[in-house]
């Protein structure tokens, strides 16, 4: 589970009328509790990690590219501008995942991206799905060793989109035998303002995926730019992407996820067949007004 991801969309997506008895919101805690217990109860998990930010904004991506989520800096300091509502319930929903016994897992140094990328890169055993609203991540899409689809919810539960190499192929003109990553190539070109990535000027994002399938790797395309005699290159391409070549040098680095970072998780990965301290998480579920959504992931684990 990516999990930034899906509180953050469960506090956009529920009323911050919903209060704790102290008044405190509690909109992202009920939709992220619900939001597991659907994935429970949908997708039938035997194992579940909750992937964390360590470091939202990584030293080494901003090295590489100092516009990586700059705009999204609190002014005065180097933290995330987060909705004043929704930071305090982040303590809570860790609270709700550890006395339900649902292991999370960060890197330091790291975002939750790479956690799942390192994971699932890990992962030869079993099939992988990574349940997220941020399409970053689909470059994890795969055929072997074992399958890893995405579970996109960008437009809620009720209309996810189950994302396969197949399927991305599909969506975006890709070569579906490495789909995932040309997905990453494609995105470096395209780029993506809400991170602050320029892309390169002129190429949306059918004309990145066209020169990416044309040419295999975003290697491959920036070396038949500097070679100069491959005719598949318009005058217009190679000048967009020769006057881009600062940030194709330094783009992979922020877009790619980073399958070596060193992942922690608190527990083992193996869904519980009961929460671990059900009496704390009723609790919990007193303390903070969190009402059925606590008795749903419950019983959603009981019946998984």
């Amino acid at each position: 589970m990516d999990s930034a991801s899906l509180y953050f969309r469960s506090f956009y997506a529920l009323p911050e009328s919903m209060t704790a008895p102290d008044g405190t919101p509690v909109n992202a805690v009920r939709g992220f509790t619900d939001t597991v217990a659907r994935i429970l109860l949908d997708r039938g998990p035997s194992r579940l990690v909750a992937c964390l930010d360590a470091d939202w904004r990584p030293e080494f991506r901003v090295a590489a590219l100092p516009s990586y989520k700059a705009h999204r800096v609190a002014e005065g300091g180097a933290e995330e501008l987060v909705p004043d509502t929704l930071t305090p319930q982040v303590p809570i929903i860790l609270d709700v995942l550890d006395a339900a016994g649902i292991a999370t897992a960060e890197a330091t140094g790291y975002e939750a991206d790479d956690v799942i990328g390192a994971l699932a890169a890990a992962e030869t055993a079993d099939p992988v799905e990574v349940v997220t609203g941020d399409r970053d991540l689909f470059q994890v899409v795969r055929d072997t060793p074992t399958p890893a689809v995405v579970v996109y919810v960008g437009r809620g539960w009720a209309k996810a989109e189950v994302i396969g190499p197949r399927e991305l192929a599909e969506k975006y003109a890709l070569p579906a035998e490495y789909a995932g990553v040309a997905y990453a190539d494609m995105a470096v070109l395209r780029g993506d303002p809400s991170d602050g990535l320029p892309g390169v000027a002129g190429i949306g994002e059918k004309t990145a995926a066209k020169l990416i399938t044309e040419f295999g790797s975003l290697e491959a395309l920036v070396a038949a730019v500097y070679d100069g005699r491959d005719r598949r290159l318009s005058a217009r391409v190679r000048t967009k992407m020769t006057e881009a070549a600062g940030y194709l040098a330094a783009a992979p680095t922020v877009v790619r996820v980073a399958t070596d970072a060193p992942v922690v998780l608190d527990r083992a990965d193996a869904v519980p067949a009961a929460p671990a301290d059900e009496a704390r998480l009723l609790d919990l579920k007193r303390q903070w007004g969190l009402g059925t959504s606590v008795d749903r992931l419950i019983a959603a684990l009981r019946r998984n």
